[in-house]
């Protein structure tokens, strides 16, 4: 019973004794110990195995039992001195808190007591300094009645100087006093409630109103509206008179500024009215050559009268340019049935000029009216369509060099004064647009004259096709247009100058390039009788001659010039056209043409080499394959399909050789119809022996290899071939090696060749499957007995996309339609 009451206990204890992982850890780690004992996973089987590892160690049990019982003993007597020594803890704890708390009360007060000597330090300290901040205000004050004293005997005796010296017209003296006086008045402000002040406030204000008539009617005496300037000049005394308007009311200076300009200016009106032989635009020169006497006329007479921060020339100037443009464009709109783009163009050259050397001369600070704004030039641009257009010159196109000078105008970002002058011939830009467009009609007209004069560029084996000088010439005369046009406006003017330019981009394209592609008979795309006969007879198609090839490569260098080129010029004209319009000027449908043409060349290309080599992939088809007797070199049909790759080819790549790109597309695209119609003449080729069958793996190989070396072939640098190009070759031509060992495997038993054919060529197409019974000569019982079989051990299509997919091989696939229009052809022949 005693044995079972333990083990109950023990049981207990452990239950108890289940402590978390975490709280293991920690008294481990608190606690360290070697002890089998200590551990967690205690196993008492295992440590009295430990100690009586054999029979003959249980012969001193009784001394480990000993010990372990004092061990025990031990363990007890420690937790009873640690029981017993925390008996008397909660008393200590309650004896440390009180006082503690007493500390607490005892520093409570000490606080109290500094914060109640600090007040009363505080206290203290203010009545000491209250009778020092008495005498700071005092002497605060007493300065500033002191200082205001001062000013207010300035200001009276100011006020009284200034009166006299306004009567005696003493402006020199005036200007520095009157500054000085309203200076001295803005101290006055917030003591205007004071009747003296407003006095002496209102008697100011009375002197610069005086001041200001008095001097307008100097200047109204010196420079009278009617009639010629006083023959003494400028005096000192209106030159002083500027000095005191500069501090009076603005509207005085203003009203000095306008008067004097409008009275040099009177003669110029009257000078070019509009009934007057010089005001047409073909002595506009005229003009500027006026007002630039003027300016040099002032500068002599009245530079030193008017104060320099005025800027008086400049301002007489920009006046000049705002008249100018009225009166320009009222007599042009009154004679617009004159204007003619010869003359045109002589006048906004003139203008641009004219505004270039104001440029020069000025710095536009004046421009105040927001004409500055208007007239900002867009930022400069980082494309190199244009690389020297940083400083464009506006040059005439339409008249012969020499006739005019060359424009000297600045950068047109740093040119304040562009279009302030020339914006008067906007409205009648429709003149340039329509001369622009009849000279890029003889300008294509003449491209194409030249082209039939001089013919063909000549063959190139070097640096690659050339670029026909002609788009350059194009893309040129297109530069000068819109530098012109962009110079003038950059409204609508420039949308209709796109348009111009898309319409002879398209003609460029089909007259230049398209026209001049060589013509193939089945560039048509249709069956025609000669076709046929010459098939019947065995002849050659026509191939392209070394020139047509080179013209071919040519034309589509060009043609990716040009695509290149117009996505720069679409760009630049995008920077040069207003921000509104920008979504207007779209130059994807001029693209997409010279991308038809390029297609159009590739596919030339690959149709020439297609087309030499059916004569050979024909006779390989015709030849008696079943009579093979032994297996040798290559057939002659392979020489001579690698004899046109190896003619054909290195012309094309030398010529395209600045344009790579469209060199690999011509070989992928000949790969992409030589090899299906390869295969398609392979199933041609019935019945096949089995000598037969290896010659034409042979050939096969053959023709694989010289494939996958036709970007390279006959080049002294050999470039690894396109992955994407080669993909397609192996591909396809694997797919032909497979027919072949297909071909060469027996037929018996059946469900071998069955379950082979199947494995190589994974094609679940009934007709395909056919065509390899007819090419191993099988008779038709036979057959019948095989496709029956192949049918039964076609594999089941999945359900689903991959279903669909598999479906679709029972689609024609491009074999098939081949077969069938070389049936319909057939059927014409017998009918011929």
């Amino acid at each position: 019973m005693m044995e079972e009451e333990e083990l109950e206990f023990v049981e207990e204890l452990e239950a108890v004794l289940q402590l978390t992982p975490d709280v293991q850890l920690a008294i481990e780690q608190v606690f360290p110990s070697q002890d089998p004992l200590d551990r967690a996973d205690f196993n008492a089987v295992e440590y009295i195995n430990t100690l009586f590892p054999t029979e003959q160690s249980l012969a001193n049990i009784d001394e480990v039992v000993n010990k372990i019982r004092l061990k025990i003993r031990r363990l007890d007597d420690n937790i009873r001195t640690v029981v017993r020594g925390q008996t008397n803890v909660g008393q200590d704890g309650r004896q440390a808190l009180e006082e503690a708390q007493k500390a607490i009360q005892q520093l409570f007060g000490k606080i109290k007591d500094i914060k109640d000597k600090a007040e009363k330090s505080e206290q203290m300290v203010k009545e000491i300094t209250r009778d020092i901040k008495q005498l700071d205000h005092a002497k605060r004050h007493l300065t500033t009645s002191i200082t205001t004293l001062n000013h207010l005997h300035m200001l009276a005796g100011g006020v009284d100087s200034l009166e006299a010296m306004t009567r005696r017209r003493q402006y020199g003296e005036v200007a520095n006093l009157l500054q000085g006086v309203m200076n001295v008045l803005e101290h006055f402000h917030k003591y205007m409630g004071i009747p003296q002040i407003r006095q002496l406030s209102e008697r100011v204000k009375a002197a610069q109103t005086e001041l200001g008539q008095q001097i307008l009617a100097d200047f109204e005496e010196a420079f009278p509206s009617q009639g010629t300037k006083r023959p003494g000049g400028p005096s000192n005394v209106l030159r002083d008179a500027c000095l005191v308007a500069n501090i009076l009311d603005p509207r005085i200076k203003q009203e000095i500024i306008k008067k004097f300009i409008k009275q040099h200016l009177s003669e110029y009106l009257v000078l070019f009215q509009e009934n007057q032989d010089v005001a047409w635009l073909d002595k506009i020169d005229r003009r500027y050559a006026w007002i630039k006497r003027q300016l040099v006329d002032y500068e002599e007479k009245y530079g030193r009268m008017f104060p320099r921060e005025w800027y008086m020339a400049e301002r007489i100037a920009v006046e000049f340019c705002h008249i100018t443009r009225t009166e320009l464009a009222k007599i042009m709109r009154t004679r617009a049935k004159e204007i003619e783009v010869k003359l045109l163009l002589f006048a906004i050259q003139r203008t641009t000029n004219f505004e270039g050397f104001l440029a020069k001369r000025f710095s536009g600070c004046t421009l105040t009216d927001g004409t500055l704004k208007k007239l900002e030039s867009p930022p400069a641009s980082t494309n190199p369509f244009l690389e020297d257009e940083a400083a464009p010159e506006l040059e005439e196109l339409t008249m012969e060099k020499g006739d005019l000078e060359q424009p000297k105008k600045p950068k047109a970002p740093d040119n304040p004064f562009h279009g302030i002058v020339s914006k008067c011939f906007e409205p009648h830009l429709y003149v340039y647009i329509e001369s622009q467009d009849k000279n890029l009609g003889e300008l294509i007209d003449r491209f194409v004259t030249d082209f039939k004069a001089q013919g063909p560029p000549k063959p190139s084996m070097d640096e690659g096709g050339a670029v026909l000088p002609s788009c350059a010439d194009l893309f040129v005369y297109y530069k000068k247009c819109m530098v012109q046009c962009s110079q003038l406006s950059t409204g609508e003017p420039m949308i209709a100058l796109t348009t111009i330019f898309q319409k002879y981009l398209q003609e460029y394209a089909w007259k230049i390039l398209s026209g001049n592609l060589p013509k193939t008979t089945s560039s048509s795309g249709g069956l025609t009788i000669s076709s046929l006969l010459k098939e019947k007879e065995g002849s050659e198609v026509a191939k392209f001659t070394l020139e047509e090839l080179c013209l071919i490569c040519s034309i589509l260098s060009t043609a990716e010039y040009c695509l290149v080129t117009t996505q720069q010029l679409e760009e630049k004209l995008k920077e040069k056209v207003d921000v509104s319009l920008i979504e207007r000027i779209n130059l994807n449908g001029e693209m997409d043409t010279f991308s038809t043409v390029i297609s159009s060349s590739i596919q030339l290309l690959v149709q020439d080499l297609d087309a030499a080599c059916d004569p050979a992939l024909t006779a390989m088809s015709k030849m008696q394959w079943q009579n093979v007797e032994h297996v040798g070199d290559q057939s002659p049909y392979v020489t001579s399909v690698i004899l046109h790759i190896k003619q054909n080819v290195p012309i094309i790549r030398d010529n395209l050789a600045s344009t790579r790109k469209y060199f690999t597309q011509f070989c992928i695209k000949f790969a992409n119809s030589f090899i299906p119609k390869f295969i398609t003449h392979l199933f041609k080729c019935k019945p096949i022996s089995m000598v037969g069958a290896e010659q034409l793996l042979l050939d096969t190989h053959s023709l694989k290899m010289v494939l996958l070396d036709l970007p390279s072939i006959g080049s002294q640098v050999v470039r690894k071939a396109p992955a994407s190009y080669t993909k397609i070759v192996v591909k396809g031509m694997t797919r032909a090696e497979m027919i072949l060992k297909v071909v060469m495997a027996p037929h018996e038993p059946l469900v071998v060749f069955v379950d082979n054919y199947i494995k190589l060529l994974t094609d679940c197409n009934t007709e395909t499957f056919q065509k390899i019974l007819d090419m191993k000569g099988l008779k038709r019982s036979e057959q019948s007995s095989t496709l029956e079989l192949f049918r039964q051990r076609l594999p089941t299509p999945p359900s689903g996309p991959e279903g669909s997919s598999s479906l679709s091989l029972l689609a024609p696939t491009p074999e098939q339609e081949s077969s069938r229009i070389r049936k319909l052809e057939k059927l014409i022949k017998k009918r011929l």
